[in-house]
């Protein structure tokens, strides 16, 4: 497990999907903020779910979030569209409801740029998040992620083309925190 101050990063269980499945996926307003591909409904236990890892895949890594106290599963956590080439990644989480607007997301973050720099080499890691989703803006920021840009009407959420901001650090600007 790889463990930041608050929360570890951990390989996902089975039991894991059902929950995530509930509280991520089928919340369908929450599902199409956060994804480019549209929601749409998928029967529970079934392996089309986005939750069920293929330990093959090498260009995506999912971990599920936990509590350090007491081990509770608060969300997800993923490196996704990893470049072994140009040694760079992109950064994904979600939070399951109960678990927002606790500090989780900056640690969570801060885990994952320990993952991506340190465990995989990667040279840079990117953000891309709704440019209202001042959550995951801070949590980014404190991390030492810089704004490079805005994707003027990227997103289609919900019946509104909405903006996307695009965030990058670079591993020499990285100033990891001793306790990831």
């Amino acid at each position: 497990m790889l463990r930041g101050s608050k929360v570890g990063l951990r390989a996902r269980h089975e039991d894991d999907i059902p929950i995530l499945q509930a509280e991520l996926y089928d919340d369908v307003v929450n599902y199409s903020r956060s994804e480019v591909r549209p929601w749409r409904p998928i029967t529970p236990g079934s392996k089309d779910s986005r939750f069920v890892v293929d330990d093959t895949e090498q260009q995506h890594v999912p971990f599920s979030a936990v509590e350090l106290d007491g081990g509770t599963l608060i969300g997800t956590a993923t490196l996704w569209d990893i470049d072994n080439h140009n040694r760079s990644a992109h950064i994904g989480l979600g939070l399951l409801p109960s678990s927002r607007g606790k500090g989780y997301g900056t640690d969570v973050v801060a885990v994952l740029c320990h993952y991506g720099f340190v465990v995989r080499g990667l040279q840079r890691l990117q953000i891309e998040t709704l440019s209202d989703n001042a959550a995951m803006l801070r949590s980014a920021e404190r991390n030492g992620f810089v704004r490079e840009g805005v994707l003027r009407s990227a997103a289609w959420v919900m019946g509104e083309f909405l903006d996307d901001v695009l965030l990058g650090l670079l591993v020499q600007d990285w100033k990891p925190d001793s306790k990831t």
